[in-house]
């Protein structure tokens, strides 16, 4: 192998295990060295063996000796450790000490919320938090066409998942005599008018800046026409605001701000007719709340003008609102009518299918709150559009689970072999490698193994090929031979080490959904009987797999990662 692609892992794996108390992640230093080298990716089997060997080598290393040998070999990563670990991503809002400090999230009940939605009320409730300031979780609900009752429960089981505690929860819908007196304050101060145009004709009189006459037309008679609109047809009249429309900002342009909408509301049924708009909504809930900041994503840049517009018009001070880039995984849908069509027409098995980041894929699939955490903080709040991966989230996760997770063996497409002279014996594997009080399980063995088809096919002629914690055998011709217990005569000459299972009558069927959904079934240790739906394990060399239902012949995982 390349010299220089070994300079490269040892690098990553330095930095890799000083982030992590001494320990480098296997997985997490693959996918940096791919990244930097993605040519790479068709000799990934190769370069992984290359990648473990180094790692083993970096984790028996001291603390103190890994810093060193990093600062020889690539002292600009210890440079960005330190950068990082000092950088405070609200520091640019230029909060002093003792400043009020309300924000807010603001959902739409329309769908299943995602990872992007994660980060904007994590980052809004963190903001708050660290200045002992108020939360606010706010259902924006006053469109009846998409508000969907079963989405506010939705929602609020996710956020609550995520650690999410806010100090107040509002419901838009709950504000709509507030909304209608703002309308009237801004109607009487010759802010706003009563259009009849049709819909076709207020769209291309926007898109080419014309103003409508019926901006022109006298307050009071606005005012009626106002009134009009509660009794009136659905599509008669809107009511516009009065923006600048030959801005180069295309929402200013005399934007539509109530509209009459006969369906009726989950939460308010047929009370009202009259709703507001998003912006309008939007605007006032931030200043009925005293929203002091608002951190989103940059998707709303443009309506920032518009709702401070609108703030400026009804009396409020205006909210400071910061954008950041959107934040979503590369090649993973998350538009919500997109999802929902998908659903419908069986191409996702449903809003928590594996492929997606919406919160309900990502629990049941084994993803931790605290992971999801603190993979969007570390993203920061730049605008530069950045492309995130899968890889980018699993190293958080991987790195809370892998202490967490008991080890059990897993055996893919199991093949039956025998190992001739292997003696009777008690193997005896723990739990957890570095937990020696979470205990261990011991297999009664001789001569007869389930192994992985994959390994089976692999076994080479002279080979020593070790059985994980059991035994070395050889491979002659067309028989597998004992050769020793011994895991020192394996380190010296051995090919392989491998996961196995007894053949006994115990074993437990399993299916492993994987997240393109391809299911693997195999043979599992009869230990994972115990296993709760939610609990996540590793099963070695094969992955962290959440337990998702129980039959009576078999147990359903979903997989999580690597």
């Amino acid at each position: 192998m390349d010299e220089s692609l070994k300079i490269t892992i040892r690098k990553y794996a330095l930095q890799n295990a000083i982030k992590y108390k001494g320990k480098a992640n296997q997985g997490a230093v693959t996918g940096k060295v791919l990244a930097e080298n993605p040519g790479l990716r068709e000799k990934a089997q190769e370069i992984s063996r290359e990648i473990s060997k180094i790692v083993k080598e970096v984790n028996t290393l001291s603390l103190e000796k890994q810093g060193k040998k990093l600062q020889e070999l690539a002292p600009e990563l210890l440079e960005k450790k330190e950068e990082t670990k000092e950088k405070d991503i609200f520091g640019f809002l230029g909060i002093r000490e003792g400043q009020k400090v309300v924000t807010a999230f603001p959902p739409e009940p329309s769908k299943y919320p995602h990872i992007g939605h994660a980060k904007a009320i994590i980052v809004n409730c963190e903001l708050a938090k660290r200045h002992n300031g108020t939360f606010y979780l706010r259902f924006e609900d006053t469109n009846p066409e998409l508000a969907d009752e079963e989405f506010y429960k939705i929602h609020m089981e996710n956020y609550e998942w995520l650690g999410i505690k806010p100090d107040k929860i509002d419901y838009a819908s709950d504000f709509m005599e507030e909304f209608y007196k703002y309308a009237e304050k801004i109607i009487n101060e010759h802010h706003a008018y009563v259009c009849s145009c049709p819909q076709e004709t207020i769209k291309e009189n926007r898109k080419n800046g014309i103003e409508c006459q019926c901006r022109y037309t006298q307050a009071e008679n606005t005012l009626a026409k106002w009134h009009d609109m509660f009794k009136a047809r659905a599509g008669k009249y809107v009511l516009r605001l009065k923006g600048h429309m030959q801005s180069q900002n295309t929402t200013l342009r005399d934007p539509v701000i109530f509209r009459i909408v006969d369906m009726p509301h989950p939460r308010k049924k047929k009370k009202y007719r009259v709703w507001p708009n998003y912006d309008f909504e939007s605007a006032i809930m931030d200043g009925i709340e005293g929203v002091t900041h608002r951190l989103r994503s940059k998707e709303f840049e443009l309506r920032n003008e518009l709702q401070r517009l609108i703030q400026t018009m009804a009396g409020f001070r205006e909210t400071k609102i910061y954008e950041f880039a959107r934040f979503n995984l590369e090649g993973v849908e998350s538009s919500g009518r997109v999802i929902r069509e998908k659903v419908q027409k069986k191409q996702l098995i449903g809003w928590d299918d594996p492929s997606l980041t919406t919160l309900v894929a990502l629990r049941r699939r084994g993803f931790l709150p605290e992971a999801i955490k603190e993979f969007v903080l570390s993203t920061g709040l730049t605008k530069t559009e950045s492309v995130l991966t899968w890889d980018d989230l699993i190293v958080h996760n991987r790195r809370m689970l892998d202490s967490k997770c008991n080890r059990y063996f897993f055996v893919e497409s199991p093949k039956e072999i025998k190992i001739e002279n292997a003696p009777e014996q008690t193997a005896e594997l723990k739990l957890h490698p570095e937990h020696k009080e979470r205990g261990s399980r011991k297999f009664r063995t001789k001569d007869r193994f389930y192994v992985a088809e994959k390994d089976f096919k692999e076994f080479k002629d002279g080979k020593l090929t070790r059985l994980m914690d059991c035994l070395n055998f050889k491979k002659a011709k067309n028989n597998l031979v004992f050769d020793s217990l011994e895991y020192e005569k394996y380190k010296k000459s051995g090919d392989k080490i491998i996961h196995w299972l007894p053949v006994q009558k115990d074993l437990v069927k399993i299916e492993v959904l994987m997240p393109d959904k391809e299911i693997k079934k195999g043979l599992a240790e009869s230990m994972v009987k115990n296993l709760k739906v939610g609990d996540v394990v590793q099963f070695s060399r094969f992955g962290f797999c959440r337990l998702d239902n129980k039959k009576s012949d078999k147990l359903m995982f979903w997989y999580t990662h690597d």
